[in-house]
């Protein structure tokens, strides 16, 4: 498979097989002796769980004899169903003894190539772990040889109908490419991955984008009749462009409240710095329990109020269409500049081990972001707009990054350092309010402890850091995806923040990616119905330098400065104050004055299982 490569394959011979099905069609356990390519023969066994093989000749699974450098303790011995992603006859053919270790070649030469034949033969697809990085999944492929045809025919039979049990696995996919995105390979990589799809069985339909909203338009104008018919949608991206596939699907559907704002919230910042403004952390007041929407005239506040008769968020959906029931699983395969939300997803920036975790279905929800830009410059009139953000939202030093890189664009994710060192010396600060709702302390905070630190860091008390991973506790209370909106309390608390600002950035996850390794926020989790709050306060070059710094190495304490403020919220808004700046959305610019938000919990259903300890 060009472009797809596969670990070492194995194969079986022997004519003492067996194979039981109980009476609901279940496998029951069976056994079976079979030649494993380059290793020998071996007892396959069969369970309802998945395959395992123990070597019945000694000589080759002993790591020192004829085989020099091979240790048989590093032999995969077993292969669970739901790491199987195909099985296929390989063929009538030749099963290959062990590679042979040149201290022994001689001795082995004659005793190996008698036991090299022509057998019939199936092979077994699955994946490794890397030994070293256990979130990188490696093809690997287990071929096994028999002198009956009909026996190799019986076990691939059930085996494949293990696996069609397997019923969260997509057969049918939606699959957009961006043919420019990153180094301008992302054509080249799903040639690279469709091969497995297609081994898998999984039909494609496959998009390649022609210009820039292309997708978006697509996902917005797609029937919903035609819609159900796929399991998943795929981008094969950057976040910037998944964020597109998103947004194309979830704004033609999706209906929930506004995010919620203290009804005072807009007329406070328009004072400009009147004295009747509070400081800078003061508690504003407990909101309504009826949204109110200030900027709105009461025609506008109607149709843009999706709340229920009883005041409830929950929210109102096109009852044409699976968002009432189940909703289609989105997935992404890392093509793009930074590539933050497969880091986070899966562990690993790797086009292969994406596709694995879509073709074997495996399943999480992540949180999402609701934007809703006001207005976009001081003079505009007030026009609603809505976008939804899965990663980040950043303004200041990431608006200007953002916006100066796509002068060179030319340049690949290299543009990224070098604009990056040109805003830093602008050293750019904007005046703006930010307002946030203050989350529960039962909820926003863990068992504290002190770490002192000296300038300019703070003293301060810290929350224990509890990393999201695959099986996460915390965002598992949420494994139905059921509980959006999460940002309408009966009542909440507001805090009021206002100055000048290096940047302003709200992270619906860590965002860990090959410049931050730890992310923008280590604890942050994927489905816990916070967004992170981070405000860079106006500071000296060499204290904003400290901060990138740390932010830029692991285990590094990018938020313990004391021009750091760093909240957990569920909504917070935001109006800026003279010059301006523009939001970065997942990698796409976003132009506001003011603008509100909210995080909407487990709204999207992603195919991947998080990254492995």
């Amino acid at each position: 498979m060009d472009g797809v490569h596969e670990d070492s394959s194995f194969s079986g011979l022997d004519d003492d097989s067996g194979s039981n099905v109980d009476r609901d069609g279940e496998l029951s356990a069976t056994s079976g002796c079979f030649f494993l390519d380059h290793l020998g023969e071996v007892l396959l066994s069969r369970n309802q769980d998945g395959l395992s093989w123990k070597c019945l000749d000694s000589s080759d699974c002993e790591g020192t004899n004829c085989l020099g450098i091979r240790s048989s303790e590093n032999l995969k011995t077993e292969i669970k169903f739901s790491d199987i992603y195909a099985v296929e006859f390989a063929n009538y053919g030749l099963v290959h003894s062990p590679k042979l270790g040149l201290g022994h070649a001689k001795e082995c030469f004659r005793e190996r190539l008698l036991n090299t034949q022509e057998v019939y033969r199936f092979t077994v697809h699955g994946f490794q772990s890397s030994p070293k990085e256990p979130c990188l999944w490696k093809l690997a492929a287990f071929t096994f040889g028999h002198m009956d045809l009909q026996t190799c025919q019986s076990w691939m039979d059930q085996l494949n109908y293990s696996l069609i049990k397997e019923v969260e696995r997509p057969r049918n996919l939606l699959v957009f490419v961006h043919p420019k995105s990153g180094k301008g390979n992302g054509s080249k990589i799903w040639e690279t991955v469709s091969k497995i799809f297609i081994r898998a069985k999984v039909n494609t339909k496959v998009i390649v984008t022609e210009r820039a909203g292309h997708a978006f338009d697509v996902m917005a104008s797609i029937q919903n009749k035609e819609l159900r018919t796929y399991d998943g949608i795929i981008a094969v991206g950057g976040d910037g462009f998944f964020n597109e596939v998103l947004n194309g699907y979830l704004l033609s559907r999706l209906k929930v409240p506004l995010p919620p704002s203290p009804s005072d919230s807009f007329d406070s910042a328009q004072s400009r710095g009147s004295s009747s403004v509070p400081g800078s952390g003061d508690a504003v007041h407990e909101s309504d329990q009826k949204e109110h929407y200030p900027l709105l005239p009461d025609s506008v506040q109607e149709v843009m109020d999706f709340r229920t008769l009883n005041g409830s968020c929950e929210g109102i959906e096109d009852p044409d269409h699976p968002f009432s029931g189940e909703r289609p699983r989105f997935g992404l395969i890392p093509a793009g500049s930074t590539d933050a939300i497969v880091i986070c997803t899966t562990g690993a920036r790797d086009p292969i081990t994406s596709a694995l975790h879509i073709i074997l279905g495996r399943k999480l929800f992540l949180d999402a972001m609701q934007v809703v830009r006001w207005k976009i410059a001081s003079t505009s009139r007030i026009e609603p707009f809505i976008r939804y953000a899965a990663s980040f939202a950043g303004y200041g030093f990431y608006g200007d990054v953002i916006s100066e890189s796509e002068k060179y664009r030319w340049m690949g994710p290299k543009r990224y350092d070098y604009v990056g060192t040109k805003v830093f010396l602008k050293h750019r600060s904007y005046e703006a309010e930010v307002m946030y709702e203050e989350a529960e302390p039962e909820n926003a905070k863990a068992t504290p402890h002190t770490r002192n630190k000296t300038w300019p860091f703070r003293n301060t008390t810290r929350s224990e850091k509890i990393l999201c991973r695959a099986r996460c506790s915390i965002c598992s209370s949420n494994a139905d995806g059921n509980t959006i909106p999460n940002s309408c309390p009966e009542k909440a608390r507001w805090c009021r923040t206002k100055g000048r600002f290096l940047s302003i950035g709200a992270a619906v996850m860590s965002n860990r990616n090959e410049r931050a390794p730890d992310g923008l926020v280590v604890d942050a989790h994927l489905s816990d119905g916070f967004l992170h709050l981070i405000l860079i306060k106006d500071c000296s070059r060499p204290k904003y330098l400290w901060h990138l710094t740390e932010l830029a190495k692991k285990g590094g304490e990018p938020l313990n400065f004391e021009f750091v403020e760093y909240h957990k919220t569920r909504a917070f808004t935001f109006t800026s104050i003279g010059e301006e700046s523009v939001w970065n959305l997942d990698g796409e610019i976003f132009e506001a004055h003011h603008l509100s938000a909210q995080v909407l919990r487990g709204l999207i259903p992603l195919f991947a299982s998080g990254p492995e300890v």
